[in-house]
């Protein structure tokens, strides 16, 4: 094992045309946790880069030359002969031992608890990190966005082939019933459905264990493939499911519903703009810290506009609204209303905007 060892660490790093992300890394240890192929190991990459050649080891703990316990027996020994200030443990286990070094970064879908890291969740590109990958800005860049999504390998890759590529991806990264339910939750994605009514559907056609369904279930949430949104103060009442990347939509079934896509778009800029968000009975999306509704309406007129907030004005009431976003794919305006201050705004102002 220290033959490989000393492989990796004389191997070079190489990053290919980077982009930078929302995400910075400096002298502290991280644990830096994400989807597959939502950019962390690029992110680690580059900041090795930016450090001395003998200072770091680069270890992808995927590699089939990796024994574990030989490892463990020698990669404290190595870091410390050769003054190791980084180590990058990339698809982290827990069966591999934490090491002393003065900065550990580890890499991995999970969370692991491990007190002494900083962590950080990485998503695939938001709205404004997507433009970075334009050759220009222009009325075209949205509609890009809503046929490549956030994965940004999805840009090297043959329009013919995005959709094996993806497929692959998450054949690679989840079992076979991790796959089974997100394929199910794609066919539901921003509608409400429980792990228990999952289970109940995918019985009909398959012999599968309750429990197992539930603890891929939790897995797929853990991991960030699936978001569930909660009803405003019903903790309890069935949740809402959003997917990881509007891609995985052409990816993994036939339906169209351009409503239900634009709705999960709108949902991924609020959470990785950090915005805690509830959904009621014709509100897609409440935000108490705010003081804001956001509609998904990508092709409403001022009057369909109306009409949707008629439908919600007791819930506008009695959580005292201040503002009603409707976010379009064009439309531009504003709409009177005795209690709220509604605007209409496109998608790509409106994830720019903050």
């Amino acid at each position: 094992m220290e033959i490989l060892l000393e492989e990796l660490y004389k191997t070079d790093i190489y990053v290919d045309k980077f982009h930078f992300r929302k995400v910075f890394l400096d002298s502290l240890s991280y644990q830096i946790n994400g989807i597959a192929q939502s950019g962390k190991t690029k992110i680690v990459k580059n900041y090795l880069l930016g450090l001395k050649k003998n200072s770091y080891l680069y270890i992808n703990c995927r590699d089939l030359r990796i024994e574990t316990d030989a490892l463990n027996s020698v990669l404290q020994n190595f870091c410390t002969q050769n003054q190791i200030a980084t180590l990058v443990l990339d698809n982290y286990i827990d069966d591999i031992k934490i090491v002393n070094v003065p900065q550990l970064i580890l890499c991995s879908e999970t969370h692991h608890d491990i007190e002494f890291l900083k962590s950080i969740r990485v998503y695939p590109l938001d709205y404004e990190e997507f433009l970075a990958y334009e050759h220009k800005y222009d009325s075209s860049a949205l509609n890009h966005f809503l046929q490549l999504g956030g994965f940004a390998f999805m840009h090297k890759v043959n329009s013919d082939e995005r959709v094996y590529h993806l497929q692959k991806a998450l054949k690679e990264t989840l079992n076979e019933k991790e796959l089974e339910i997100l394929i199910f939750c794609t066919k539901m994605m921003t509608q409400k459905i429980s792990p228990y009514s999952i289970y109940e559907r995918l019985k009909q056609t398959q012999k599968i264990s309750k429990d197992k369904l539930y603890d891929s279930f939790e897995k797929l949430s853990q991991k960030g493939y699936i978001h569930q949104v909660q009803k405003v103060n019903h903790s309890k009442a069935t949740r809402k499911i959003y997917l990881c990347d509007i891609s995985l939509k052409s990816a993994l079934t036939i339906e169209k519903h351009f409503g239900r896509l634009f709705e999960n778009m709108i949902y991924l800029e609020l959470l990785k703009s950090g915005r805690d968000c509830f959904y009621d009975d014709g509100v897609d999306f409440y935000i108490p810290d705010e003081s804001e509704v956001i509609l998904a309406t990508p092709f409403a007129d001022e009057r369909a506009l109306f009409k949707k907030i008629e439908a919600i004005e007791s819930f506008i009431i009695r959580y005292q609204v201040k503002k009603i976003t409707a976010v379009t794919m064009s439309k531009e305006g504003s709409v009177n209303h005795p209690f709220s201050r509604i605007e209409m705004v496109p998608f790509d102002i409106w994830a720019l905007g903050d």
